[in-house]
Parts: structure tokens; C-alpha cells; sequence
């Protein structure tokens, strides 16, 4: 008969040591796997940090309005009234063209005929004088003073003509080519003489009159350069218009309470009534001259910027000179030989470990 089968068991002892040793070499791989992993490191891309010199641009707003030797207004020298229009405010016309007819008033024309018949009357009455002077039925002294009587009335006679008394009808036309800017009477209105009528503006003369802090002022000279952007019809990345300061007033604007500079700006650049944005060039500043995108800001005005030391991102603080969208001026503690972080600058801090793809 065979003997009975026994059970082997392990006791809780050695079970334990088991565990153990099985966990202690699960750790250890994983020790091992995480050690092998690289540092990560973070993307970016770099520029070569360099100094130089920029112009510096001072903002103003204003509008385009025709300057002050590029507008004519138009009027008659007689009272009358506005009998038809030819053409309405906005108007581009040509020289020559008809603007208005305006209709002299009757007692107007009364005071020509008065004065052509009293010339009339003095010349029939020096020639009746001269007859009887010949005659010696009159005295030199009478020719004399018929004489001055004829030409008194000659002289208030053509007077009169100048000043258009003559004509029933005035046609206004433009002095030259240009834009109608205002017609401040409308048809049928009964006007004075010398009443303002019509205004054109000379196409090209066009100035843009903006306003600028007193204080800045000692930093404009006449004659330096500006340009034109932030138009509404242009977006903002159109080429901006290049111009030049004409003239800086010497007293503020009693509306606005800044110095207005009148800019000038090449011909059919802007429309007149225009409402603008110019930048003005108010001198240079120096400095590490780095892309927008480089400089870091944070509260209470800090700016950093980020080179690259070692294969980490090393944070430089700078103060900013000049910002614009594109490019900024700054100075600092920049090392001129280490690559300047550009592309991911937002998203380093100092001591990451970085990659450059240039």
C-alpha cells in the first residue's frame, strides 16, 4: 500500500521574503527606467543681440484740412441772391468750371445806370462848355471843373464795373483744379456783398494739423519727418505715407489745449476732413535693439529677456527705452555673444532647460 501524498507549503516567513525581493526588483526597474529619461526641454527660436540706434516716434492724432495758400473762397462784391448751384460740398471740379449764379440785386444795378447817365450828363457838359469857351462865352476855369465833373463820374463808373455792378448775372468758376469744400448759402438765399459763396480747396494742398503735449515740444524742428498710419480705410500693416513737419504753433490751442503741428504730406495722400493718426521723429535712442517678442514683461514695469547659457534659459532684466509692435529698444546686462530667445520667450523661465532650432 502506498504511503499518503503529502502538501509542501511555504511558510509565511520565506512568503514574505518573496514579496519583498519581487517589489524590491519591480522597483528597481523603474528606478532605472526613470533615470534614463531625459530633462525636458523647451522649443525656441533665437536672434544675435545687437545695438544701434532708432528713431524715436511721437504719436499724435488730428485731422487733413486744406492749408491756409491752398484754398480760395469766392464771393461778389455786390448784395444779391443765389439763383442755382452747379455743384454740391465734396465736389472735385476743374478750372474754369461753373460753381454758382448769382443774381445782382436790382438796386444795384439801379446805381450803375445812375452813374453811367451822370457821366453821360458831365460829358455832354464839358463839350457844351468847350463850344462856349471858344466862343468866349466861358471861362477856362468853367472847362476846368467840367472836365473833373466827367471824369469823377468816369471814375465812379468803373468803380462799379469792377465790382461786377454792371452784370445782372455773375457766374462763379474754380480758380483752379480742385475740391469744393463748402457752399455755406443755398439757393434762393438773398446775400450781402462780399458774402462768402463757395470755397475750393487746390488738389494737393492738403495738410494734417495734430496735436502734441506742450512739453514736447523744444523736440520738433520744421522740416523733420512723420508719417501717416492708422487710417481708418487702411489696415495696419499697410506702408505708412511719409511726410514732413511744415509748422509748429507758438500758442496752445484754446480748444484743445495742445501746440497744433500742421504736417505736410505728398498729394492725393489723404482727403480733406480726414480724421488720422501721424507719428512724429522727435530724435534717437540707443540701446540693444531686440525684437518685441524677446522682452518679457511683468507687473510693476519689470522686463526680462532670456539668453541662452549652457543650454538653459538665463533671464536678463532690462529697462525698456522704446517699444513698438516689431522691435524694442532696451538696456541691460545683455552678453552680445550668447543667442537671444525670441520664439517661446513666454513660455521659459530661467534655469529651463532649452533647444534652439535658429
Amino acid at each position: 500500500m502506498n504511503p499518503p501524498r503529502t502538501r509542501r507549503t511555504i511558510g509565511a516567513g520565506a512568503s514574505a521574503a518573496f514579496t519583498c525581493a519581487s517589489l524590491l526588483l519591480l522597483a528597481g526597474c523603474g528606478s532605472g527606467d526613470q533615470a534614463a529619461a531625459p530633462a525636458p526641454t523647451v522649443m525656441v527660436t533665437t536672434v544675435a543681440p545687437r545695438q544701434g540706434q532708432v528713431t524715436r516716434w511721437l504719436t499724435a492724432y488730428g485731422s487733413a484740412t486744406p492749408s491756409l495758400d491752398g484754398s480760395q473762397t469766392l464771393s461778389v462784391a455786390q448784395p444779391g441772391q443765389v439763383a442755382s448751384l452747379a455743384v454740391t460740398p465734396g465736389a472735385s471740379v476743374s478750372a474754369g468750371q461753373e460753381l454758382l449764379h448769382f443774381a445782382v440785386a436790382p438796386s444795384t444795378l439801379a446805381s450803375y445806370e445812375a452813374a453811367a447817365t451822370t457821366l453821360a450828363s458831365a460829358s455832354k457838359q464839358r463839350d457844351t462848355t468847350a463850344q462856349l469857351l471858344a466862343q468866349q462865352l466861358a471861362t477856362r476855369d468853367q472847362l476846368t471843373q467840367a472836365e473833373k465833373a466827367v471824369a469823377d463820374a468816369q471814375a465812379a463808373l468803373t468803380a462799379l464795373r469792377r465790382e461786377g455792378a454792371g452784370q445782372g448775372i455773375h457766374i462763379l468758376r474754380a480758380p483752379f483744379d480742385g475740391i469744393v469744400t463748402a457752399i455755406p448759402v443755398a439757393q434762393g438765399d438773398r446775400t450781402l456783398a462780399g458774402a462768402a459763396l463757395v470755397t475750393v480747396a487746390r488738389k494737393g494742398a492738403i495738410i494734417v494739423t495734430v496735436g502734441i503735449d506742450p512739453a514736447l515740444r523744444p523736440s520738433l524742428r520744421v522740416g523733420q519727418a512723420a508719417r501717416l498710419a492708422g487710417l481708418a480705410d487702411q489696415a495696419d500693416t499697410a506702408a505708412p505715407i511719409a511726410g514732413s513737419i511744415l509748422r509748429i504753433d507758438g500758442q496752445l490751442n484754446p480748444t484743445t489745449r495742445l501746440v497744433d503741428v500742421d504736417l505736410r504730406f505728398p498729394a492725393g495722400a489723404i482727403l480733406a476732413g480726414q480724421a488720422v493718426r501721424a507719428d512724429i521723429a522727435a530724435g534717437q535712442d540707443s540701446g540693444w535693439v531686440v525684437p518685441h517678442d524677446a522682452v518679457v514683461t511683468g507687473g510693476q514695469d519689470s522686463a526680462n529677456v532670456f539668453q541662452i547659457v549652457a543650454g538653459k534659459a538665463h533671464a536678463v532684466p532690462v529697462q525698456l527705452i522704446q517699444t513698438d509692435a516689431r522691435q524694442d529698444v532696451v538696456s541691460g546686462a545683455i552678453d552680445a555673444r550668447r543667442p537671444l530667445i525670441v520664439g517661446g520667450a513666454y513660455q521659459v523661465a530661467d534655469g529651463d532647460a532649452v533647444r534652439s532650432t535658429r
